[in-house]
């Protein structure tokens, strides 16, 4: 019997894990989803933007491209969350198979017992076995182990009840998700039919933009020479900043052991104050903590082109590639500081409109295609305060940041990947 009441809580305990476990994925896909559902409604207010221009862009092209990505990443979502629901419906079947095979094991049991103890239901039957004992102890012995028959008996009738009640929940379970997988088809539909127009825009525009190949090449070699400017103009920027900081070092330490020599002191004792490196090491840290949880640098937006090497859209062998990221955002979007640091550059570049360079201890985040600055060079901003505005240009309804994360080791600058470090 207790085998038997051992078996069942198993399987009770069983059937809960297996239920948070498929809890689990099914809410990691739906929270997947409502991210995806909130990507592609972002891109579709851009894209409702850029109707309004003078001219077909290639921001239209890549916010499209974008779109496009978003819509079969959710098909794909709604696939697996499709696929989820159907092994989550064979697997409760299974299990409530089980469940009813385990009852009616309990049931024959329980009908035994019945059987028995209607049989022996004399109350002297009773009294005559404990009597029976050939001695005290063992009389007192025997009356547990009636009173324990007892309630064994009540608790099988409990288990009994109680997976019924088990059955009659995973069948509403399924139930549930049965209308739900049936509501997503009706969802995938809608979403196929709008990838199809999606991919007619794009190949309008891809027209438009083939037929000006020679002009398109053109404009190309202009932007990648601005792009090295901008390149070398931060660089620049970043290599003065870390000149600048070890020239003071050294000066603190000349300083030091002026003074130390004035005093009688021994050169070798002399301890230069180390609290600006401690405190360095401990905002680098504390940057390197939010890595993947950093904010976005503009509130909504799209990215359009990723970091290093970028196919264009319409050139074909022909690669673009980028020191950071680009992110399509509304008209004179403003940009936000993604860290609290200090600013350390603001630069005006052709081409690339002004720039901002924020320090976070051996850590750089550059804001560049800015048309108006809210800070100054010294300035301590924290995160997600607004440092400037976008410029938006002619003939656009939408506007692009340049973002770009740089790590500084000794006298070397490192370019890194920003979409590893801002929130997904």
């Amino acid at each position: 019997m207790k085998s038997v009441i051992k078996l069942c809580i198993y399987c009770c305990l069983f059937l809960a894990n297996t239920f948070v476990n498929a809890q689990s994925t099914s809410e990691k896909l739906k929270k997947e989803q409502s991210k995806l559902e909130a990507n592609i409604a972002n891109t579709k207010s851009l894209l409702e933007k850029t109707k309004s221009n003078t001219t077909a862009s290639f921001n239209e092209l890549k916010l499209i491209n974008n779109q496009i990505k978003y819509r079969e990443e959710l098909m794909r979502n709604y696939d697996n969350q499709i696929r989820g629901a159907e092994l989550k419906i064979q697997s409760k079947e299974a299990q409530t198979a089980e469940l009813t095979k385990h009852i009616e094991s309990l049931k024959s049991n329980y009908k035994k017992l019945l059987i028995y103890a209607y049989k022996h239901r004399n109350k002297y039957g009773k009294m005559m076995y404990v009597f029976s004992a050939q001695s005290y102890y063992e009389a007192i012995k025997r009356a547990k182990y009636l009173e324990k028959i007892q309630d064994i008996l009540k608790k099988q009738f409990m288990m009994i009840e109680q997976n019924k009640k088990l059955i009659a929940s995973e069948i509403a379970e399924i139930q549930k998700e049965k209308a739900y997988k049936a509501s997503l088809i009706e969802e995938k539909k809608a979403e196929r039919a709008q990838i199809a127009l999606d991919q007619v825009k794009k190949e309008e525009l891809y027209q438009t933009f083939k037929a000006q190949e020679g002009e398109l090449l053109a404009k190309l070699r202009k932007e990648e020479a601005e792009k090295e400017i901008l390149k070398g103009k931060i660089a620049a920027a970043i290599k003065a900043e870390i000149a600048e900081a070890e020239a003071k070092r050294k000066k603190a330490e000349e300083a030091a052991k002026k003074a130390a020599a004035a005093k009688g002191t021994p050169v070798a004792e002399v301890k230069v104050d180390l609290a600006e490196t401690k405190e360095v090491a401990l905002i680098s840290k504390s940057f390197e903590g939010n890595r993947g949880k950093l904010p976005w640098p503009v509130e909504k937006g799209t990215v359009i082109e990723g970091f290093g090497k970028n196919p264009h859209p319409t050139l074909p062998n022909v690669f673009t590639n980028n020191n950071g990221v680009d992110i399509s955002a509304p008209k004179n979007a403003q940009v936000r500081a993604v860290f609290e640091g200090e600013v350390t550059s603001v630069l005006n570049i052709p081409g690339a409109g002004k720039v901002v360079i924020v320090k976070h201890g051996n850590y750089r985040t550059v804001y560049s295609n800015l048309q108006n600055v809210y800070v100054s060079k010294g300035s301590k901003i924290s995160t997600k305060q607004v440092i400037g505005s976008l410029i938006a240009k002619d003939g656009q309804s939408v506007s692009t940041v340049h973002f770009e994360i740089h790590q500084v080791i000794g006298s070397a600058v490192n370019s890194l990947n920003p979409s590893l470090w801002i929130t997904n």
